[in-house]
């Protein structure tokens, strides 16, 4: 299945699933998402009123550059 046949609720939870992973909490507010990570990091990481595009790019970058994230 590739990204454009995936629908939104399967993005939704891969999305979730990573940012658990990652150590994010990831809250939906309509179509709009925030997500917060306090741990590891010497300030908190929070990036509110992203779209799920912007919720699995900060994610994708986080996981690609391993344990110091973004």
């Amino acid at each position: 299945m590739t990204p454009m046949q995936e629908s939104e609720s399967e993005r939704k939870a891969r999305a979730e699933a990573l940012a658990a992973k990652l150590f994010f909490t990831l809250k939906n507010q309509g179509s709009r998402y925030t997500l917060y990570r306090d741990v590891d990091v010497s300030k908190p990481v929070r990036h509110d009123g992203v779209t799920l595009d912007e919720v699995e790019e900060i994610l994708n970058t986080w996981k690609l550059r391993g344990p110091h994230g973004g």
